[in-house]
C-alpha cells in the first residue's frame, strides 16, 4: 500500500497521510481548514515499513476505514513534574 505524506505549515509536527497523492476529498472540511495548505513531504510504501513515530498497522487501518491519517505531535513534557518526580525520589 502506498501513500502519500503532507505537513501542515499551521501545526508545527502536525502530518496527513492520504492512500493517493493529492486527494483530500476524504478529508473532513474542519480538519483541512485546521491544518492548513498541506505541504508534500513524499510518497512511501507501507509494507514492510517502520514509521518514526506511529504504527504502520494503525495508520494503514486508518488509510483504508477513513481515507487519512492524521499524526500530530507528542504533547510537551512538562518539566516542573519531572523534576518534581526526581526531588521526591531522591529523598
Amino acid at each position: 500500500m502506498l501513500c502519500s505524506i503532507y505537513k501542515s505549515l499551521k501545526k508545527e509536527g502536525t502530518y496527513l497521510y492520504v492512500p493517493k497523492k493529492d486527494d483530500f476529498s476524504q478529508v473532513p472540511d474542519a480538519l483541512m481548514q485546521t491544518f492548513g495548505k498541506p505541504v508534500f513531504v513524499m510518497v512511501i510504501k507501507l509494507e514492510g515499513r517502520q514509521l518514526a513515530q506511529v504504527n504502520v498497522e494503525k495508520v494503514k487501518a486508518s488509510l483504508k476505514e477513513d481515507g487519512f491519517f492524521l499524526q500530530v505531535p507528542p504533547p510537551p513534557e512538562n518539566l516542573l513534574e519531572k523534576y518534581k518526580e526526581q526531588k521526591a525520589q531522591q529523598k
